[in-house]
């Protein structure tokens, strides 16, 4: 978490992330060689350099991506702040994305996910706020491109989400949005989104354990128990956080067996 913290320090006061002379094809490909060898902080730097050697679309939406992964990792109440930070430097870099190139899948699935991450951080009411883009973004992403795995996944989250908000929440939304806005909201949505998801990259994990618990939601245990046991046979490398969600997995599994 300290590398964490001190590239996004950098980041915040303007500082040099990357100080060695190098071009932006080798900045991009040394953050991406970072991101698949689930170092995000340093991935960071890498892609922060190359947007400031070159505004490409490429180098904002990869920024956007990088800051999301770093920021999930942080937990701590005490990090919040700063996880909060993290998530709205990615809000930013991914509508620039967006004004760059409104036509490709990924700034959209950023501010998406950007979005969605930072609401599972906040209250009721707050959600309600995020609701409408998150869904527009991430329904547009999937529109853009039908094989995008992570925004079937957000629209699954989105759905789930929903049906999870209490009465004054959905009462607070219908002042916002009108009425029928979160009433398309379904847990058949949530299961069929994420399905796709699984469907379209099985190796991830973290797809894997959302369907899971939207199985459990509506007491589908048996689907639960085989997504989790999927999961947990899964090499963890398809995300940073993702010895995390197995472990959240393992505890899933041992609160389901006495259900049916």
């Amino acid at each position: 978490m300290r590398a964490a913290f001190s590239v996004t320090l950098m980041l915040l006061l303007g500082a040099p992330a990357v100080a060695a002379q190098s071009s932006y094809d080798e900045l991009v490909r040394r953050g991406d060689s970072l991101s698949h060898a689930l170092e995000p902080a340093k991935a960071l730097e890498a892609y922060r350099a190359a947007y400031m050697t070159d505004q490409t679309y490429e180098a904002m939406w990869k920024f956007a991506e990088a800051q999301i992964d770093v920021a999930k990792q942080l937990e701590d109440t005490k990090q919040a702040k700063l996880r909060d930070s993290l998530y709205a430097v990615a809000e930013i870099y991914s509508r620039a994305a967006i004004h760059t190139d409104s036509l490709d899948a990924e700034g959209h699935f950023m501010l998406a996910n950007a979005l969605g991450r930072l609401s599972r951080t906040r209250g009721g009411k707050e959600r309600v706020r995020f609701a409408k883009e998150i869904y527009e973004s991430a329904a547009r992403a999937v529109a853009l491109n039908p094989a995008h795995d992570g925004a079937y996944h957000v629209l699954g989250a989105w759905h789930a989400e929903v049906k999870r908000l209490s009465g004054i929440a959905k009462f607070f939304a219908k002042t916002f949005f009108g009425a029928g806005f979160l009433d398309r909201a379904s847990w058949d949505s949530a299961a069929v989104n994420l399905e796709r998801a699984v469907e379209l990259r099985p190796e991830y994990v973290y797809h894997r354990l959302e369907l899971a618990e939207i199985y459990i939601a509506v007491e589908r245990y048996a689907d639960a128990r085989r997504e989790l046991d999927a999961l947990l046979a899964l090499t963890p490398t398809s995300d940073v956080s993702d010895p995390q969600y197995q472990s959240e997995a393992r505890a899933l599994l041992s609160e389901l067996r006495d259900r049916p």
